[in-house]
């Protein structure tokens, strides 16, 4: 027990650190999370050297694997663009933590519930920021979510049309009108996200100010070259030219997400060792 605690303080003073610098900086550096692999992983192993006589490398071999399921789950969540590069990276050094267990089986209920968790602080967690923003960008969000209803008029009216139908349908089979309410709320849900992106998260800096991964909001033609916004972000060739022309851009901030890891990570620690109900449902269900 005492390896997993020296684990879990590892990661959370690693966290906390990543999402200090994630909430002023917008960007998590590479050596926070390379650096959490290091230390966790070379702890599994002179653990498994020195303390290992019943399970020998076991705790060690369960870091490697773990590390090797989150890169491809880190990977997917990148480039599915759900993930920006610090957030894909922190969540590869998770693999490397969660690994509780000698055993693979009880470390894949350790994996699932933590993304379960994950999930709905997340959705949660965005859900709050958002409307942070537009409370504090009032009048910017209004005129855009005026103009986002506008442009998307008749996908609205279209999805509304349809969403009705189906609560119609309900009256026969009652999980079509469930599906109805679905549809018929999904545009606005679209258009505010939408309009929180475009009126809260757009921002004007001078170009000296541009930093390596940026997202520029709109592409900008410099003689033939032009360079368009990516989910990678400028990258130093790039901004060398940009500065050459431009002396002001517009960027988009994500929002800040590393916390959303921190209260994750601590949530699954309160669950794992305290043994809370919802770490039992897996035995509940069979697992």
């Amino acid at each position: 027990m005492l390896q997993v605690m020296f684990l879990v303080v590892l990661a959370l003073i690693w966290i906390i650190f990543a999402s200090i610098q994630d909430l002023k900086k917008r960007e998590v550096a590479n050596w926070i999370s390379f650096s959490l692999i290091i230390f966790a992983l070379a702890f599994r192993f002179f653990y498994s050297l020195f303390f290992g006589a019943n399970y020998g490398f076991a705790f060690f071999y369960q870091g490697l694997i773990g590390l090797g399921i989150f890169i491809i789950l880190g990977n997917l969540f990148y480039y599915g663009r759900i993930f920006a590069g610090g957030d894909a990276k922190l969540m590869m050094a998770m693999g490397a933590i969660l690994p509780f267990s000698e055993s693979f089986y009880t470390n894949l209920k350790i994996f699932i519930l933590f993304f379960v968790i994950f999930f709905f602080v997340g959705a949660f967690y965005g859900f709050i920021i958002s409307i942070i923003l537009s409370l504090k960008n009032f009048k910017k969000f209004r005129k855009e979510f005026s103009k986002q209803i506008t442009k998307n008029k008749k996908i609205v009216c279209l999805l509304m049309v349809v969403g009705i139908i189906f609560m119609v349908l309900g009256f026969i089979e009652c999980i079509l009108f469930i599906v109805g309410i679905f549809i018929f709320i999904l545009p606005y849900f679209y258009i505010y996200a939408k309009s929180v992106e475009e009126s809260c998260m757009v921002k004007k800096i001078k170009t000296i100010q541009l930093a390596e991964g940026d997202w520029l909001c709109h592409g900008l033609k410099i003689g033939r070259k032009f360079i368009k916004p990516t989910w990678n972000g400028v990258s130093k060739e790039e901004i060398r030219i940009i500065k050459k022309k431009y002396k002001e851009t517009k960027i988009k901030q994500g929002i800040p997400f590393v916390p959303v890891f921190l209260i994750s990570f601590a949530i699954l620690v309160l669950l794992y060792f305290l043994k809370i109900e919802l770490w039992n449902l897996f035995e509940i269900f069979g697992f």
